[in-house]
């Protein structure tokens, strides 16, 4: 006599119904998923890249300053932070989350800006608005000695604009 076992063919009601016993646990993980994630990045809660904004937090201005007259260097921190806010802040941007600019220090129309933070020539300025009226300013010097590597520099700088995001 010949044994027959079934390859389980899902031709059992009992097989059948452990399958979709399994297909709706993973039906309903994919929706609490959605429903706890998805809704943080239409509010503005959540960075492109994930980070969590801290509720404190009501804006942050990068300021690149220079003077009129530029050298390469100073170009450089100032296209490649311009490009690293473009790539991984897009949206914040576009919400007024993060402003960027630069701003020559020897035009009159920037002198109070810059007497704010206390640049008097090349530099690049993080500024930290908080829902409580409070302003923090910190100049990133690091940035200098980061720009002859483009991915080093746009890696650096986005953890340092996401920490502030944070509240750190």
């Amino acid at each position: 006599m010949e044994n027959k076992q079934e390859n389980c063919t899902c031709r059992s009601s009992a097989c059948r119904a452990n399958k979709l016993v399994f297909y709706g646990f993973i039906i309903i993980a994919l929706i609490l998923l959605l429903v706890f994630t998805i809704p943080k990045y239409f509010t503005g809660d959540v960075t492109s890249s994930g980070t969590q904004i801290s509720g404190d937090i009501e804006k942050i201005e990068l300021i690149h300053f220079h003077a009129t007259s530029q050298c390469s260097s100073c170009i450089a921190v100032g296209k490649l932070a311009e490009e690293t806010v473009n790539t991984y802040f897009a949206n914040e941007l576009k919400s007024g989350k993060i402003t960027f600019q630069h701003l020559n220090v020897e035009l009159p129309e920037n002198y109070e800006l810059a007497e704010k933070y206390g640049s008097a020539g090349a530099s690049l300025w993080i500024g930290a608005y908080y829902k409580d009226g409070k302003f923090s300013k910190e100049e990133n010097v690091n940035v200098w000695y980061k720009i002859n590597n483009k991915e080093d520099y746009m890696n650096y700088l986005k953890g340092v604009i996401e920490s502030k995001l944070s509240g750190n």
